[in-house]
């Protein structure tokens, strides 16, 4: 039956087998949302009762109807969660025409066809192999680096509800002097402003701003946290990982 009410987030494993009346079908990557495993149950019964398979068994028609209009967030678990039911239909051979139509309103209502970053598939847990179980949730955003604000937004300070008091970036005058206004203009978009953060303007000089972000991480001496390092800088993410406690989650972007 059709999801109406929003269930907790469940913790899933990255890859589940799929076994339909005893008879093994293949592994899939579950995405981690709060639908992607009511979809995993809810398209297993369908096919093994040979019942009709379709975004209806998990989206009920009022969510079916808000999806056709603008998403806060773009609607990204979403994507992620039908991207996830296309696969199933390749491997249990079943018609995913109306996941596929779903999709493109949803990209073309949210604009983010052509503007989407997808850093959910770059994310990477660093030094273990299973996340534990943390409270708080922090980021240290190399703004210089990385400046994909819509995406970050999307995906990271919204999908993880990041506090203001707890997102740290830094800049020097000569990245402020050019990418300022830009940077302002994006973030007005979500109600912020470089200042709604733990901002701050360094001195002049190569990676100044990365050095301000690493002092603040280690001052903060965080232990039983999230922490998000949004940077492509090799040796950044190295220094953070050397400094983050065990008990951390310690996420960093991959290729």
């Amino acid at each position: 039956m059709p999801i109406n009410q929003k269930p907790a987030l469940a913790t899933i494993p990255a890859m589940r087998k799929i076994i339909i009346n005893k008879k093994y079908r293949g592994s899939i990557e579950v995405p981690q949302t709060q639908y992607a495993p009511h979809i995993f149950g809810a398209v297993k019964r369908a096919v093994g009762e040979g019942t009709v398979v379709g975004v209806h068994l998990f989206y009920s028609q009022k969510k079916l109807k808000a999806l056709a209009n603008y998403q806060r967030g773009g609607a990204q678990d979403t994507l992620d969660e039908l991207d996830f039911y296309i696969r199933l239909g390749t491997i249990l051979d079943f018609n995913t025409d109306d996941a596929s139509g779903l999709k493109n309103t949803i990209e073309m209502t949210n604009d983010v066809a052509h503007n989407h970053f997808n850093i959910t598939k770059r994310l990477q847990l660093l030094g273990k192999k299973t996340r534990l179980q943390t409270g708080a949730v922090y980021l240290f955003w190399d703004i210089e680096n990385f400046s994909n604000i819509g995406s970050l937004f999307t995906e990271v300070i919204e999908k993880f509800a990041i506090e203001d008091d707890h997102i740290y970036l830094a800049a020097n005058p000569d990245s402020l002097y050019l990418k300022k206004d830009e940077w302002e203009a994006e973030l007005y978009d979500y109600g912020k402003r470089l200042t709604s953060f733990n901002f701050t303007k360094c001195d002049h000089g190569k990676n100044v701003a990365d050095d301000i972000l690493l002092e603040q991480f280690e001052s903060l001496k965080l232990k039983k946290c999230d922490v998000y390092l949004m940077s492509y800088d090799r040796e950044l993410k190295e220094r953070f990982g050397a400094a983050s406690h065990p008990s951390n989650n310690f996420y960093i972007l991959g290729k």
